[in-house]
């Protein structure tokens, strides 16, 4: 078990991994509580990741570390331990070492509704959410919204069949659309969640008419650079409040931190200002 008369380390892992922010959340953290530990970011290809992990289980050298793309769903089949969390969204984020044995979990589905809930308390109070977009970050956004039992989760996807996965493995209350279906599902949902790349780096034109959402609706996109992402400034336009998600890079990191340095740290202003100002920066 944790003893804080050693010196702790952790990482991240994945590729590319030179942007990560990670280091400096976890560093802050480190630094707050006066602990002697660390957390490093490690490059290794999707080649290289297997022999990664059972380097990790031999030399014990790191109580265990985060798990980025495109490692997420691999780590799943070669730790020992895969928690019923992970396992639903089929990706870990979280890795640790317990008594001889990998643990994994994911923490993503956690950091997303702490982050509602900190910006936006009662976020959950609705009956019918939407989905935009099916790939890997949408399994844990579906995750969360189920466990906060929102009655109608709709997954709007430009392949439908990849929505149609996503409500095959969530089961009866996640519905697949496509694209043209979005102005429909729209009408009287208490919150959408982008989790594509619309509008960002020239990437198609956000085009979503949110009026037809309930009056008091949630606007949230997962993609936190810029911190005021197109669909988020199409949302505030139109009056519908509004969620960033840096708070779900933040939140996510507080179990895992826990688990590895024995304190559970707190996500405070001060942090998100140092992360944006680390963004204004490069």
């Amino acid at each position: 078990m944790f003893d804080s008369r050693e010196t702790s380390k952790a990482f991240v892992v994945g590729s590319p991994i030179r942007h990560s922010r990670s280091p400096m959340i976890h560093g802050h953290w480190l630094k707050q509580f006066g602990l002697a530990g660390s957390y490093e970011a490690i490059e290794v290809w999707e080649t290289d990741f297997p022999a990664f992990v059972k380097y990790l289980k031999k030399e014990a050298l790191y109580r265990g570390g985060n798990v980025t793309i495109p490692h997420k769903e691999r780590a799943c089949q070669l730790v020992d331990r895969l928690d019923e969390t992970a396992r639903e969204i089929g990706a870990a984020n979280t890795l640790w070492l317990e008594d001889g044995l990998l643990h994994a979990t994911n923490t993503d589905a956690y950091g997303f509704a702490a982050n509602l809930d900190e910006r936006h308390p009662g976020w959950d109070h609705v009956s019918d959410a939407v989905v935009l977009g099916a790939g890997g970050a949408s399994r844990a956004i579906i995750q969360a919204l189920k466990s906060r039992s929102i009655a109608s989760i709709h997954v709007v996807n430009r392949t439908e069949a990849r929505a149609r996965e996503l409500a095959d493995r969530f089961g009866e209350r996640v519905h697949a659309h496509a694209m043209p279906a979005l102005t429909e599902v729209l009408q009287g949902a208490g919150l959408f969640i982008n989790t594509t790349s619309l509008g960002m780096d020239g990437e198609g034109e956000v085009d979503i008419d949110f009026s037809s959402l309930a009056s008091g609706a949630v606007v949230t996109d997962i993609v936190y650079v810029p911190l005021e992402t197109p669909v988020l400034k199409q949302a505030k336009a139109q009056g519908f409040a509004t969620v960033d998600g840096l708070g779900m890079l933040l939140h996510q990191a507080v179990p895992g931190f826990e688990k590895w340095f024995g304190q559970r740290p707190q996500v405070t202003e001060e942090l998100r200002q140092l992360i944006i100002a680390d963004m204004a920066g490069h």
